[in-house]
C-alpha cells in the first residue's frame, strides 16, 4: 500500500528517483579523497544546473543619505545591476567605529511579503511601517537582528533582493491583463500593500516558468544578486574582506544555502529555518514552499543540504525550528545528519553546528544569540 503523500500513487515511484543513498555528487559517496577535490567537481555540477549569467564588475554604489540611529552609523545605498531596477540597501556599523571591521551580509526573508525587503530586518527610524512592526514581532522576537549584529562590532549590509522591495516587479511594467485592476499608486497604503503581496504571490509561478524558459532558475538570480552584494561589501575600506559572513531566516536561509555554498569569501554562514531535503519537498511539503526554492534536475546530483555543504570545511551553522510547518521534523533531522556526516568525513566536525529549537518558523532571541556568538567565534578570532 502506498503511503499518503501529495502526489498519491506516484509518490513511491517519484521518491525512488531520489532514493535513500547519497546523491551522485555527494561527498558522502566516498568517491573523493579530499573536500577540496570534491568541491571542485560538485560545484561545477551545481553551476551547470544554475546556469548563472555572466557576472560584471562590482557595481558603482550611490550613497543617498548618511545618518546616525540608535548608536549606529547608517548609510542608505543603491547600485544598478545588469538586470532589473536598482538595488537599495542599508549599511549599518557602530557609530564612531574606525579601521577595518568584520562584516555580514544580512539576508532578509520572504514572509509572503514582496513589497518589503531590507526593512524586514532593520530599524533605522522610530516611524516604522506597522506591517514591519508586526513582522519583526512575529518572526524575530521584536528585534531588528541586523541592527543587533552591527552593534556587536560588524559592518552589516542589508540589500533588497530579486523581486522584493526596490527589486520587485512593478504592476506598471506588466501587461494590463495581468494587473487585476491594481496600480502602483500610493504604494505605502496598507490595503495596497496587501493587494500587491497577493498579486505577487500569484505571479511567482509566472516568474518561475519564465526563468525556466530562459534556461535559468530563481535561486540563480538570488545568488547573482547576493554575490554582487558581497562584491560591494568587500570593496569597502572599512571592511576586512577576509572576515565576511552571511545569514538569514527562511528565504534568507535559502539565500544563505546558495551564497554560502558557492562563495568562498563567506567565512561563516548561518542558515535559519530553511534546511531539509528534496524528498521532503517531493512527498510532503512543496505546497508550503515558494517557487523560489527549486533548481530543476539538481536532486539526483546534490541533495539540498549538500548545496550548503559545498562550503565545507568553512564554519557552517544551521538552526532548525522543531515545529516549523514548512518542513517535516524527520527530514530536517535527516538533513542535519547529512551535513554532520559530511563534515566529519572531511575531518572538520568542529566546523559544523546544527541546533534544534522549540516552536514554529522564526529566528527568536535565543537563536539570534547562538548565531551571533557563532559569527563572533569565526569572524572576530
Amino acid at each position: 500500500m502506498v503511503m499518503s503523500n501529495m502526489i498519491g500513487a506516484y509518490g513511491e515511484w517519484a521518491a525512488s528517483l531520489v532514493g535513500d543513498e547519497p546523491a551522485r555528487y555527494s561527498f558522502r559517496t566516498g568517491k573523493w579523497k579530499t573536500a577540496q577535490e570534491w568541491r571542485a567537481v560538485a560545484l561545477e555540477r551545481l553551476m551547470a544546473h544554475l546556469r548563472q549569467p555572466p557576472r560584471k564588475a562590482t557595481p558603482t554604489v550611490t550613497v543617498h543619505d548618511t545618518f546616525v540611529y540608535d548608536g549606529l552609523h547608517v548609510e542608505d545605498l543603491s547600485w544598478q545591476l545588469p538586470y532589473g531596477p536598482p538595488t537599495k540597501a542599508y549599511l549599518l556599523k557602530p557609530e564612531g567605529a574606525t579601521g577595518k571591521l568584520p562584516a555580514v551580509v544580512a539576508l532578509h526573508d520572504h514572509g509572503g511579503n514582496k513589497y518589503f525587503g531590507r526593512r524586514k530586518i532593520t530599524r533605522v527610524t522610530d516611524d516604522r511601517h506597522p506591517l514591519m512592526v508586526e513582522h519583526q514581532k512575529s518572526a524575530y522576537d521584536n528585534v531588528a537582528w541586523a541592527n543587533e549584529m552591527a552593534k556587536r562590532g560588524y559592518v552589516v549590509l542589508v540589500p533588497d533582493t530579486f523581486t522584493f522591495a526596490s527589486r520587485r516587479v512593478l504592476l506598471a511594467d506588466v501587461p494590463e491583463f495581468m494587473r487585476q485592476g491594481l496600480t502602483d499608486d500610493d504604494p505605502e497604503n496598507l490595503d495596497n500593500i496587501h493587494a500587491y503581496n497577493r498579486w505577487a504571490g500569484g505571479h511567482e509561478r509566472i516568474m518561475a516558468k519564465s526563468l525556466f524558459s530562459a534556461g535559468t532558475t530563481w535561486p540563480t538570480l538570488f545568488l547573482q544578486d547576493d554575490l554582487y552584494a558581497v562584491d560591494v561589501l568587500a570593496a569597502r575600506d572599512d571592511v576586512d574582506a577576509d572576515k565576511i559572513g552571511c545569514g538569514g531566516l527562511s528565504g534568507g536561509g535559502l539565500r544563505t544555502v546558495f551564497l554560502g555554498g558557492v562563495d568562498e569569501r563567506i567565512k561563516a554562514a548561518v542558515c535559519v529555518g530553511m534546511m531539509t531535503t528534496w524528498r521532503d519537498a517531493l512527498l510532503s511539503k512543496c505546497h508550503t514552499w515558494t517557487w523560489m526554492c527549486f533548481v530543476p534536475n539538481c536532486a539526483p546530483d546534490l541533495d539540498f543540504p549538500e548545496i550548503y555543504g559545498l562550503r565545507m570545511p568553512l564554519p557552517t551553522m544551521t538552526l532548525y525550528d522543531i515545529d516549523d510547518g514548512l518542513f517535516t521534523l524527520s527530514e530536517m533531522e535527516r538533513a542535519d545528519k547529512m551535513l554532520r556526516d559530511q563534515f566529519e568525513m572531511a575531518g572538520a566536525a568542529d566546523r559544523y553546528v546544527g541546533k534544534f529549537y522549540p516552536g514554529p518558523h522564526k529566528f527568536d532571541l535565543e537563536m539570534q544569540r547562538d548565531a551571533f556568538d557563532f559569527f563572533d567565534k569565526w569572524l572576530k578570532a
